[in-house]
């Protein structure tokens, strides 16, 4: 029998659907992060600070749209550029205190919106759940050869497969 994926392909198609309206969710006020900036300070967060050419090669993203994200989140205080701690020459985004707390005030409110979505699940199914989203994830960032850093690890291939 073949694989059913086209059940995962519709699946997903809802899933973006649902993660991606304009206005699933009343704005709490101005300070929560739009979908880019939410995903850019999670990755400098886990990986540390950034050049513009490591996030590009990180996300699969030209410089261009880059410099408009990264730009729009220097200017509201979210990251600052500082020179590259490990002495190279490009200049890396780093996050500051407030790109800090606003992240972890928009992951609780996700992690809250979640847990109402599961409300009546049990704790082994979230965890299975979350179980399969990880090997999906990480089968697709293997396919792009763009590993995602995950807490617990460095953020490595190697890393990533052994757990």
């Amino acid at each position: 029998m073949d694989k059913p994926t086209h059940l995962i392909e519709f699946e997903t198609m809802l899933l973006g659907r649902h993660l991606n309206l304009h206005n699933p969710r009343p704005r709490r006020d101005e300070y929560q992060l739009d979908r880019s900036a939410y995903t850019l300070l999670s990755r400098i967060s886990m990986g540390g600070p950034m050049s513009i050419g490591e996030l590009s090669d990180a996300f699969g993203l030209n410089v261009s749209t880059l410099h408009r994200q990264t730009s729009a989140m220097l200017n509201s205080g979210l990251v600052e550029r500082i020179p590259d701690p490990d002495g190279g020459m490009a200049r890396k985004f780093a996050i500051t205190a407030e790109g800090d707390r606003r992240l972890e005030a928009e992951r609780s409110y996700n992690v809250r919106a979640l847990g109402s979505v599961m409300a009546d699940w049990a704790p082994e199914d979230v965890e299975a759940f979350a179980g399969w989203l990880k090997r999906f994830n990480t089968d697709i960032e293997r396919l792009a050869g763009r590993p995602w850093p995950r807490p617990g690890n460095s953020g490595t291939a190697e890393a990533n497969d052994s757990e």
